[in-house]
């Protein structure tokens, strides 16, 4: 095998992973609504701090993973050789910019899970 396919069966071994750390998500985003719901009901102040702090190791955990398909991006850009493809490399850019539009709205939604003292604001992107 080459080293090329090598490396890209790694990656595929680590986006296996990420894949198991988006099921523990959708776990933790489930009981993140449950305790919001229980919040809303009953106003009770233990249940609003633990779903702000539920939401904070969620958008941190997401921000982790983002930040990994980032340096995959910005890794790609750098592979890059002047004889490849122009469409190749119109998708890498692309790619690149994807990558990094969803790492600033990841932090922004990690920004506001931290500041949302009233819960007004709905955290969705996980």
């Amino acid at each position: 095998m080459s080293e090329e396919t090598i490396n890209r069966l790694k990656q595929l071994n680590i986006e296996d992973f990420i894949w198991t750390i988006y099921i523990g998500i959708i776990v933790l985003s489930f009981y993140s609504n449950s305790v919001e719901r229980k919040y809303f009901i009953y106003k009770n102040n233990k249940d609003k701090r633990k779903y702000q702090k539920i939401n904070i190791i969620i958008f941190s955990i997401l921000l982790v993973v983002y930040l990994y398909f980032l340096k995959c991006s910005i890794d790609d850009l750098k592979n890059l050789k002047e004889t490849d493809k122009y469409k190749k490399k119109e998708l890498v850019i692309l790619s690149f910019f994807a990558s990094l539009a969803i790492v600033i709205s990841g932090s922004l939604f990690l920004y506001i899970a931290f500041i949302d003292e009233d819960l007004d604001i709905e955290l969705a992107f996980n």
